[in-house]
């Protein structure tokens, strides 16, 4: 599929839903479903490194998440620290980072996590976020706390002070927000961030889920006006204006 490379989202955030489903209709255990869908980070984070996309966020665990049954958070962290490996990072050039109330982590995992950020540090051609025991509502709720403890007085909060007080202050709100899975709701991810944001919704499962479905919801978002409470005229005369400075 054909991609005007002029209109690629700078970021692209991920809610990759539909492992266990994909596992069960191929009469498999859950964490099959898992393993497969690591597969999948590896081929769409390379794609987006491809197509120029500068950040990829993918809600890999939410703090929800901790209420599933022991043996599948056990099997999701042992993946988790198995999978944190330099390759996928060095090879591509791409830098990792971590949003989420990581304490909650086990330590062997906070280790590896954190040997890998230092490691990937300088690396530009793409930042991989993940979503590790994350909900939108925590971050909200630690950034309040954080602008307490600071002794900001009400008239100092800004919008602009609350997203430098959320942990994603280090890039910009994603352009598109991809779920994969066939629901059709944002279940406590970055919803400060996208506020503005295009949201795609597919049926297909996360570990299906294959680069030819990435520049699919790409396609799809380039066909869309982005107007940011704007009219379509004020994007053209502002389209117009910024063309003729060129």
């Amino acid at each position: 599929m054909e991609l005007d490379k002029n209109r690629i989202p700078e970021h692209v955030a991920i809610i990759m839903d539909g492992n266990g489903r994909w596992a069960k209709a191929k009469g498999l255990p859950r964490t099959a479903g898992h393993v497969q869908g690591v597969e999948t980070v590896r081929a769409i984070t390379e794609e987006c490194v491809d197509l120029g996309v500068k950040y990829l966020t993918l809600y890999t665990f939410s703090t929800e998440n901790w209420n599933r049954p022991l043996e599948e958070v056990k099997a999701l962290m042992g993946l988790l620290f198995d999978n944190l490996e330099d390759e996928i990072f060095q090879k591509h050039n791409v830098r990792f980072c971590v949003i989420g109330d990581t304490e909650r982590l086990p330590e062997a995992v906070r280790e590896k996590m954190a040997g890998m950020i230092q490691r990937t540090s300088k690396n530009d051609a793409m930042t991989m976020v993940l979503a590790i025991s994350y909900s939108s509502r925590w971050e909200i709720t630690h950034a309040v706390q954080s602008m307490l403890r600071e002794g900001l007085k009400p008239e100092d909060i800004t919008e602009e002070t609350v997203a430098q007080h959320l942990q994603t202050a280090f890039m910009p709100d994603p352009d598109l927000l991809i779920r994969t899975g066939g629901e059709q709701r944002i279940s406590n991810y970055l919803l400060w961030q996208i506020a503005y944001s295009e949201l795609y919704f597919c049926d297909t499962y996360w570990p299906d889920f294959g680069p030819a479905e990435l520049r699919k919801a790409i396609a799809e978002y380039q066909g869309r006006e982005r107007r940011y409470g704007k009219t379509s005229e004020q994007i053209d005369a502002q389209s117009s204006t910024d063309n003729s400075k060129q």
